[in-house]
């Protein structure tokens, strides 16, 4: 069977040559004799690679010895918990910008252990735009403040980032690394991997060494930040595996010419969807124009029996993933740095013939 173009939102597309690699050292790691699910973690070459796939991380995104690189078990949905039990000291509050389901769930996580204020909620506007800096109402005493810098659902992202006092976090799941951006701005950056960085199971965070100082006794061992840095991610048995993809998939960003090349991809492919949808009234893109994800492209048809059709002739036309979530309906493009302009090529092509047969 063909290979599908692959547009879901996770997990998602990886690049076609990190799937060839692995598939040829699936049985034969680097002439290691074994996979690498197989082999120790405590072994001399899975700890290379472990240090290797942090070096890429750190050359790509430029961070400096002033932040821990971790990669941590339990997706984006456990930092939901990690973080503001390691970075909300007791009695103090923490301010979140909600700007769809995924800082949803992330305020819902936060409120167990403490106070939350939540400093602009998109709900008046269903959730289709990111804040002006001149709405948010920070606290003057937060410990941190939180965001979600691509929302998948709604289709939405920061085109730039909150102006903040303390430190910012960011679940950055749907879009680590298909951006330029500045680390030094972020005090606390995290991704489950499983749509630009790998398969599931995994978490990147890139914390500020000194604010992993913050995490008191009460923290369980395991939750603390500083408990896997000092260990180099290695506190426990790791998922090999996806760290061993991360490895690879860094490596092929590289080969690309770095983030700013991804980035220049990514802007084209988005905008030859957008320039679909905003030729005809045929297409509805609910988001705000200023607010547009590059990663997740969101639209409407004018009935759901239309978009239940489009899926399906899309299909069998081979491209899947094009539903929107269940929580919304519509459609939806997810377009990760591993799906490439043949793949948006194609979309685009079908949605042209699409509306000439239905509009």
């Amino acid at each position: 069977m063909a290979r599908v173009y692959n547009f879901n939102p996770g997990p998602a597309a990886l690049p076609l040559p990190v799937l060839e690699r692995a598939q040829a050292e699936m049985l034969d790691c680097s002439g290691e004799g074994m996979s690498v699910m197989e082999m120790s973690h405590r072994s001399k070459f899975y700890s290379a690679l472990n240090d290797a796939a942090e070096a890429n991380v750190r050359r790509l995104m430029g961070i400096s010895d002033d932040y821990a690189v971790l990669f941590l078990q339990g997706g984006a949905s456990l930092q939901f918990a990690m973080v503001p039990m390691n970075l909300r000291r007791a009695g103090k509050t923490a301010d979140y910008i909600h700007t769809g389901s995924w800082s949803s769930k992330a305020i819902k996580e936060a409120k167990v252990t403490g106070d939350v204020n939540v400093a602009w909620d998109g709900k008046d506007d269903n959730y289709m735009r990111v804040p002006k800096q001149s709405e948010i109402n920070l606290s003057p005493s937060a410990e941190y403040v939180h965001i979600c810098s691509n929302e998948t659902i709604g289709g939405i992202r920061y085109p730039a980032f909150p102006k903040t006092e303390a430190p910012l976090v960011a679940d950055m799941s749907s879009e680590i690394m298909s951006r330029v951006i500045d680390v030094n701005q972020f005090g606390l950056i995290y991704a489950g991997a499983q749509k630009n960085l790998g398969p599931s199971g995994l978490a990147l965070v890139i914390i500020r060494k000194d604010l992993m100082e913050r995490a008191g006794e009460d923290v369980p061992i395991f939750l603390r930040y500083s408990t896997h840095a000092e260990e180099k991610s290695l506190y426990n048995t790791p998922n090999t595996w996806a760290v061993y993809i991360l490895k690879l998939v860094t490596d092929w960003m590289d080969s690309l010419g770095g983030i700013p090349a991804i980035q220049k991809i990514n802007e084209a492919k988005a905008k030859a969807i957008y320039d679909v949808l905003d030729s005809s009234e045929f297409w509805t893109a609910p988001a705000d124009k200023e607010s547009r994800s590059i990663m997740n492209v969101v639209w409407r048809l004018p009935s759901e029996e239309l978009e239940e059709t489009f899926v399906n002739e899309a299909k069998q036309a081979g491209m899947v993933g094009l539903k929107g979530h269940r929580s919304v309906g519509g459609l939806r493009a997810s377009i990760y740095n591993a799906v490439g302009q043949d793949a948006v090529d194609a979309l685009v092509s079908f949605m042209k013939d699409f509306e000439r047969r239905k509009g």
